[in-house]
This record gives structure tokens, sequence and C-alpha cells, in this order.
């Protein structure tokens, strides 16, 4: 009788085991599921992260390619911060690879500037109510010998079709990306917590080119609206949108050439003392919800 029953008992056990990590694996996917996504932010150059990354509680490093990833928490919030390098094409391929791999809930992008806006000064902040691409440029036809006229080249919106950008006349316009409301909220929020400048909201001009000459500054500040330039935001923001990722840029003026503004390091670490107000503010806000 007990030798008849003993493979019924074998199979049960058997059975109960399966059912038993069956459970436990979906505890396991339920609270994967339950964890909260982190809130990304980006800085091009080490003095642009590392002082944000100092922040961080409970932090481990990875690397993908030539791009960082400090990965720790801010009150016990993931936040993860991205050394992405600079120019265009290193932040929008920083960016993609950080919404693949992280699944961020926002990206801040953020670091240093230079000025467009002469009531602008050096420390004073940027929050991008919208940036845009100011390298995406198309020139006048001009015969040989006919000269370079820089004011007169035209914007190019490389997103406006799927054909040649340069022969499509909806094409000629500019193309800007709008600062998430939510972020912009929480950067209006602590806006008090800087202290060594003002904190407004305006255009961040982005392009892989260094403006020196204050004729050009001003003619992108007139036509495009630009209140700074750098050469990051604009390509993250582009990224961000193709995910549906929240996204803002916040950056403060090193210098300023429009007023004499002369260039100061320190501006990077005050920076990111105000965005890391800003990531807390906007952590109670999702822990709110």
């Amino acid at each position: 009788m007990r030798k008849k029953f003993a493979p019924i008992a074998l199979i049960t056990v058997l059975l109960l085991s399966v059912l038993a990590g069956c459970n436990s694996s979906s505890q396991t996917e339920a609270a994967k599921e339950e964890e909260p996504r982190p809130i990304l932010v980006q800085g091009p150059m080490p003095i642009e992260a590392e002082n944000f990354a100092d922040k961080l509680e409970d932090v481990s490093k990875e690397k993908s390619g030539t791009f960082d990833f400090y990965i720790g928490t801010v009150n016990d919030y993931p936040v993860i911060v991205s050394q992405t390098g600079k120019g265009m094409e290193n932040t929008a391929a920083a960016t993609a690879v950080a919404i693949e791999k992280y699944d961020p809930i926002a990206i801040i992008n953020q670091g240093t500037s230079g000025g467009h806006d002469p009531d602008l000064h050096v420390f004073d902040i940027v929050i991008g109510k919208r940036s845009t691409n100011i390298g995406s440029l198309k020139t006048p036809h001009k015969k040989d010998g006919e000269g370079i006229h820089p004011k007169e080249w035209i914007p190019m919106d490389l997103m406006a079709s799927e054909g040649s950008a340069g022969e499509d006349p909806d094409a000629e316009n500019i193309r800007y990306y709008k600062g998430d409301e939510q972020l912009l909220k929480a950067a209006n929020a602590v806006k008090d917590t800087h202290e060594k400048g003002k904190v407004v909201e305006g255009t961040i001009g982005s392009a892989d080119v260094w403006n020196n000459e204050v004729d050009r500054i001003q003619w992108f500040h007139e036509k495009y609206g630009t209140s700074v330039e750098e050469m990051e935001t604009a390509a993250g923001a582009q990224i961000a949108k193709a995910y549906d990722v929240p996204f803002l840029g916040i950056r403060i003026l090193s210098n300023n050439k429009t007023n004499g503004g002369e260039y100061n390091p320190d501006t990077a670490a005050a920076n990111q003392a105000y965005v890391y107000e800003v990531v807390k503010q906007y952590i109670s806000m999702i822990e709110d919800k």
C-alpha cells in the first residue's frame, strides 16, 4: 500500500514545488513592476556631472561605450547621473542608451552655457521652456565669387519630412522642443534656492559650434529667441521626444560675450546644486500622485 502511494506523493511534492516556484517568480516580477522608474540627470563634462553624482546615496557606476552612469538615490528615490560627453552626437547616443537601458521617468539635461541675452549674467540660470538646434541651417544659393552671408542662412527643420529637408520648403522653419510642464513646475518651485543669480525661463540653443562673434550671437538671439547656447540640450530633447520621455534642459551662464561676462568655472557646481533641489521637488511631486 505504501509503495502504491509513493509515486503519487512524489508527484504531489513536485507539483507543489513548481507552484511555489511560479508564485515566487510572480512575486519577483510584481516587485520589479512596483520599482519606481529612475530620474536621469545628464551632464556633458566631469565638471558638469560629478558634483551631482557625489550627492547620490548608495552609488554604483556602470559604463556603456564611452558613457558613464552613476546609479544611486536621492531621498530613497532612484536617480541616475549620466556623463554624456560634449556635443550633439554624444548626447543623442547617451540619451538613447540610457532610455533603452534604464527606462527613466524623466530626463534633466544640465550644465554650463554661454549667454545670448544681454540681460542675463554669469551665474544666472535658464530653465529651458524650449530648446532648438541652432546648427541645423541651409545656405542661400550663391554663385562663385558672391561670397558667404551667414546672416542670410535659413533654419532647417530635419524633422519636417522624410524626404530631403534641403529641398522641402516646409523644412525652412525653426524646430523647438518644449520643456515638460511638470519638470518646469518643479524647477520654478525651487527658484529661490539659487542665490547666486536669477532663474528665468528661456530658450536654449544647441549646436556643435562655439560662437564667439557677438554679431553672430545677437543674430541667433533675435532670430531664434535664444537665451543661451551650448552643445547638448536640443539633441537630448529630440531623442527624449522620440521615446516620449519627459525632458527639461537647465543651463547656467558661465560667460556672456554680449555684456562682458567672463568665464567662471564655479558655475557648474552652482547649477548642479540647483538641479539637485529641482530633482527633490520633482520626486515629491511624483510621490504625491
